[in-house]
């Protein structure tokens, strides 16, 4: 299981070299979560779940695409005829006011709905060609962070971060308790692994859904308004540990959020949506420079919250 965060790592590496070059990398910025887990031994890769792409299909392109998607509920549009792709290791973050189909998006993405109209594909499968069983194994290679964390509430942190490794299978108990301390340590809630969700702060719910969903071994990672009902300070910090698991294993995420603090430390790309419509779509400074009314007014509205702290551990 350990040489699937190796190759996530490695991924990172290639693609931050390409970037800013091998001389500028800080490889103990990268590095530390790999070591973490070479210290539980090799267990091989057979637990990944295994590609849905088509076989033969090359290893490149967008690894989520959405195609000209419209869907509606009870006669009312909520998206329409919306296009966008995510690129392999890189982050979108989807920005709106409330209802204009930000989280509709993300469940589509899972199989959770269907569109109307239109097509999702995720590494080069069209999501309305897959059965119960390819929608399974979309779902090991997708996973969600919700608002709420969905953690079961009868069960103590690391026995949720553990359930994954337990359903995947193996691995035997000392390591995927092993596996889920690493885990757990990652985010930063070492101090509650015995404590049920019950008792935690809504920052730490999701730094420990964060953990959970990677004990899944997803190729992508998506994110429920991540900073909803948290204070500036927590948001900024949850915001830091989106950011540092993306560089340390190189996941494609997926951000859906209402604020562009959030979007300003995340993004690679940004999708604009208003009234069911991509407004915009494309990088981050071009939508910061955007010209379109809707876009500023947005952005000023945004402006008015009180400046975030420093980035900690998230709470």
């Amino acid at each position: 299981m350990s040489g699937f965060f190796e190759k996530q790592a490695a991924r990172s590496r290639k693609l931050i070299a390409t970037t800013v070059g091998d001389e500028h990398l800080q490889p103990d910025s990268l590095t530390p979560l790999q070591a973490e887990l070479d210290a539980l031994g090799t267990t091989g890769d057979s637990g990944r779940a295994p590609s849905i792409a088509p076989p033969g299909s090359p290893p490149f392109g967008p690894v989520v695409r959405f195609d000209r998607v419209s869907i509606a509920f009870s006669g009312r549009p909520v998206l329409e005829e919306v296009s966008f792709s995510v690129e392999r290791g890189q982050t979108l973050c989807i920005l709106g006011r409330s209802g204009v189909g930000k989280s509709v998006s993300l469940r589509m993405m899972m199989g959770f709905l269907r569109p109307d109209s239109g097509s999702i594909a995720i590494e080069g499968r069209e999501l309305a060609s897959l059965d119960e069983e390819g929608l399974r194994a979309l779902r090991k290679r997708v996973t969600m962070v919700f608002q709420n964390g969905a953690l079961f509430d009868s069960m103590s942190v690391r026995e949720n971060v553990a359930f994954p490794l337990r359903e995947r299978g193996g691995l035997d108990d000392e390591q995927i308790d092993r596996l889920a301390d690493q885990l757990i340590a990652l985010v930063g809630a070492e101090d509650v692994a015995e404590a049920l969700p019950a008792s935690l702060s809504t920052g730490r719910k999701r730094a420990v859904a964060m953990a959970r969903a990677l004990a899944a071994q997803p190729e992508v990672v998506l994110y429920d308004e991540p900073t909803t009902m948290v204070d500036p300070l927590i948001a900024r910090r949850l915001g830091g540990l989106i950011a540092r698991l993306k560089q340390q294993l190189g996941f494609t995420s997926i951000v859906v959020t209402h604020d562009t603090r959030i979007a300003r430390q995340l993004a690679d790309t940004v999708l604009f949506l208003h009234e069911g419509r991509a407004l915009f779509f494309g990088p981050l400074p071009e939508f910061l420079a955007a010209k379109d009314a809707e876009i500023q007014r947005f952005l000023r509205l945004d402006a008015y919250r009180l400046p975030m702290k420093n980035p900690g551990h998230a709470s």
